[in-house]
């Protein structure tokens, strides 16, 4: 089952971006893609997750799990981030327990959304 992460692509973590400047989601995007999607996990460019003042944002969902919204990251948590997502594709439901999650996913959620069949 594949796991979709999902990144914020027009996110200005809640900050001014002059104009012609890299906005910060485009910039953790490219840091993701370039580490490369682990195993079951699709890395997607959203336009907007609705997190302005708490991005950058990013969100996890898969068929018949929780979805998450994690926010507050930047490029240098990509390795983290990548590493959440490789547990959460693998985890049942997308249920991480606890102690198995990354430090920003324990400290920077948003939201958890049950899954559509529950």
């Amino acid at each position: 089952m594949t796991a979709i992460l999902h990144v914020c692509m027009t996110c200005r973590a809640g900050q001014p971006v002059p104009e012609g400047s890299e906005v910060p989601g485009r910039g953790l995007c490219a840091a993701l893609k370039a580490m490369g999607a682990p195993t079951g996990v699709t890395i997607r460019e959203v336009e907007c997750l609705s997190a302005c003042d708490r991005g950058c944002s990013i969100a996890l969902t898969k068929p018949g799990g929780w979805s998450y919204v994690y926010g507050g990251l930047a490029t240098h948590d990509a390795p983290e981030i990548l590493r959440g997502a490789a547990a959460y594709s693998a985890a049942p439901a997308g249920l991480i327990p606890w102690r198995d999650r990354p430090l920003i996913f324990r400290k920077q959620s948003l939201a958890r959304i049950p899954p559509m069949e529950s």
